[in-house]
């Protein structure tokens, strides 16, 4: 996938690195291969997530540990491993993948709700934390996003997703890239600790 997307737009130079967002010493090999690459990371999108369908019955201690440490605390991790890099440029742009399973009941992925929710309440605390320091912290909410997550859904299970969207279809991964853009760009200047949701009409906030 990545050289098709090369192919079609070669673009600035990339640089793809595997790691675990959920090991703190992954991750700082990660950055330290981005900053010898590139130089001081001034931008992080912490968009590494887990989902599954499991009902309350089959919820196990270890499902909810590893969904946690992936979506919650890989995210502190990987802010972290930054975050005193921005603090010495005192600039830095930081955005969060929440989703709207924060924001209503998900009785079939309890610990994925709760691990967004988290999402959202970290992204406000940190963003106060940080601020002083240049630094922008803001999150979205996905609804429902064509991504490899879809693919063990049932046809019948989709159909009724997308009924419920007031839209009436499923979102694109590239609608979420432009609204991320927006959050790094400096047109959400005066924007921090937020979570802008873009779920088709799914989910719509006061």
């Amino acid at each position: 996938a990545a050289d098709q997307v090369r192919a079609q737009d070669p673009g600035p130079p990339g640089l793809i690195v595997q790691g675990d967002v959920a090991d703190q010493q992954s991750v700082r090999s990660m950055v330290a291969r981005v900053n010898d690459e590139f130089g001081p990371i001034e931008m992080l999108v912490n968009n590494a997530g887990i989902f599954e369908y499991v009902p309350h019955e089959t919820t196990t201690l270890e499902h909810w540990n590893r969904t946690i440490s992936v979506n919650l605390t890989g995210l502190y991790i990987v802010t972290w491993a930054v975050r005193d890099q921005m603090i010495e440029r005192q600039f830095g742009r930081i955005v969060n993948m929440s989703s709207i399973a924060a924001l209503r009941p998900r009785p079939y992925a309890i610990a994925y709700a709760a691990s967004k929710a988290g999402v959202i309440a970290f992204t406000k605390s940190a963003a106060e934390a940080l601020i002083p320091f240049n630094i922008r912290m803001n999150a979205v909410a996905p609804g429902l996003i064509e991504t490899e997550i879809l693919d063990d859904v049932e046809g019948p299970t989709l159909d009724r997703l997308i009924d419920q969207t007031p839209m009436k279809r499923i979102g694109q991964a590239g609608e979420i890239a432009d609204v991320v853009h927006f959050l790094l760009s400096e047109a959400s200047c005066f924007m921090m600790g937020q979570t802008l949701v873009a779920s088709g009409g799914r989910v719509m906030l006061p």
